[in-house]
């Protein structure tokens, strides 16, 4: 399969010219952080005609290619622009008729949720990646959780199949807004902090139903994202009176919330990796998981597990964090200092030593 060794490497940049998301922020670290290494004049990105770029410029050459956008340029144009050599995908989608080629499947949750996900868009997800699995070079994932998940499916075997562990300390470069505080009322380490997403992996349900005992009743909890206060009605969840929906909000008005919360808070069933809450260690803020997924692998010791379907067990975790300083500095310390390995340079290494390894020859 790898004869003909392709001579050069292209990245999918369809992902620069689209909204941010958790999927779009990894492919554009490990872009950025790749074009940040010496010597990688054989890589090149290629974009759609008249692309507008969401993200700044990484440091390699950007060339616009075909004439087409969206999907229909991601399918027919894009393979012709890498002919002759290796392309790499980091969002889960990748040309049908690629064989030279790497892509990144961050999670098997279009398998085993997909109710999270609709049927139209975990079908086409699906077909994606079985295709990619079975005819290309190889695939990238984001932990060994999700790389188990692949192999236990039949997306690929495990020795084709490439861990490579996202990075959170571009949390670091991006400065704090910390005026985010005062604007929802909040005062540093008496809030925790999650996600306002109505998947039901997600499990914030769960959250909702602990927040809404009466121990937790002076202690908000900050939703961040799209889902608003009449979506979670709608959808039949109650929502506690301390619920503060702050919507969508900067990078820099979260990496405030994430460094002033009194935790982050995952109560997720599954997650290939889960970046808030280790965005959140990153800065010193411990994290409440459940021991689902890649959370406990990517966590470590600056996480609490609790049971995902006890919002009484939820309650107790968040009480002890409140009025035990001494647990809530441990956890923060170990926390931050197992964060410190997952790095956007070592992500990019480690793609560099599999490219190599999946052209050799």
């Amino acid at each position: 399969m790898n004869t003909g060794a392709p001579c050069g490497v292209v990245i999918n940049g369809k992902f620069l010219s689209a909204a941010p998301t958790a999927v779009h922020r990894v492919a554009y670290e490990l872009t950025r952080a790749l074009g940040e290494l010496p010597h990688q004049q054989n890589i090149s990105i290629a974009v759609p005609p008249g692309a507008r770029l969401a993200w700044p410029a990484p440091h390699l050459p950007i060339r616009a290619v075909g004439h087409l956008h969206g999907i229909a340029w991601e399918q027919l144009c894009l393979p012709g622009a890498a002919r002759g050599q290796l392309l790499v995908s980091f969002c889960n989608m990748t040309p049908f008729r690629v064989r030279s080629g790497l892509t990144m499947v961050h999670d098997a949750q279009v398998f085993t949720t997909p109710r999270s996900y609709g049927q139209v868009r975990s079908a086409w997800a699906r077909l994606h990646i079985r295709l990619a699995g079975s005819a290309q070079l190889g695939l990238l994932t984001v932990s060994e959780f999700a790389k188990r998940e692949l192999v236990s499916l039949g997306i690929a075997p495990a020795e084709r199949i490439h861990v490579i562990h996202n990075g959170v300390d571009h949390v670091l470069r991006i400065p704090r807004d910390d005026a985010v505080l005062s604007r929802l009322g909040l005062t540093p380490r008496r809030y925790a902090l999650s996600l306002a997403n109505l998947q039901p992996h997600k499990n914030i349900g769960l959250l909702l139903q602990a927040f809404a005992r009466p121990g937790l009743a002076g202690l908000p909890l900050v939703l961040t994202g799209r889902a608003t206060a009449a979506d979670f009605a709608a959808a039949g969840y109650p929502l506690p009176a301390n619920t503060v929906f702050a919507g969508y909000v900067s990078e820099g008005e979260m990496g405030s919330l994430q460094a002033h919360a009194l935790a982050v808070c995952t109560p997720s069933l599954t997650e290939g990796f889960g970046l808030p809450p280790v965005e959140g260690l990153r800065l010193g803020t411990p994290a409440l998981i459940a021991p689902c997924g890649a959370l406990p692998e990517v966590c470590g010791p600056g996480a609490l597990k609790v049971d995902p379907h006890n919002p009484v067990a939820w309650e107790a975790a968040l009480l002890r964090l409140q009025n035990d300083p001494a647990l809530w500095q441990g956890l923060s310390d170990a926390g931050r200092a197992f964060a410190e390995r997952f790095t956007w340079d070592a992500a990019a290494r480690k793609l560099l030593s599999v490219i190599a390894q999946v052209t050799a020859g």
